[in-house]
């Protein structure tokens, strides 16, 4: 249990990142968003919801387990849109970041239901 409280922290700490260089917007983000048809002006709305995402584990941490779990299964729903989009696009060769950050997300959300649960 402890590595996957582990990969939970390491959720937040990446899913508020990314969401910040989303916001800026970075160059990387633009280019990224761009090959895989996602227009600039969604990459805010998307930052949101990854944010929302980091700050819902949080909560699910500290305060509401089950918070925690919607936490955990929205960032899942998110990166395996975003695993999808790249598929879509062909664009494979950065295919691991959403992949990475979808088994980070899987990670959580398993986490969170033992919390929840207590067991």
């Amino acid at each position: 249990m402890i590595a996957l409280f582990v990969v939970t922290i390491v959720c937040i700490v990446a899913n508020a990142a990314i969401a910040l260089a989303d916001y800026v917007p970075a160059g990387f983000v633009l280019k990224n968003s761009a090959e895989v048809h996602v227009p600039a002006w969604a990459v805010p709305y998307l930052a949101t919801l990854k944010l929302a995402g980091a700050l819902g584990l949080v909560a699910g941490l500290i305060w509401l387990p089950w918070l925690g779990v919607a936490a955990g299964v929205g960032l899942i729903l998110f990166f395996v849109g975003a695993v999808v989009a790249h598929i879509r696009a062909r664009v494979f060769y950065n295919l691991a970041f959403p992949g990475l950050y979808l088994l980070f997300a899987l990670a959580s959300a398993v986490y969170m239901v033992h919390v929840a649960v207590g067991t």
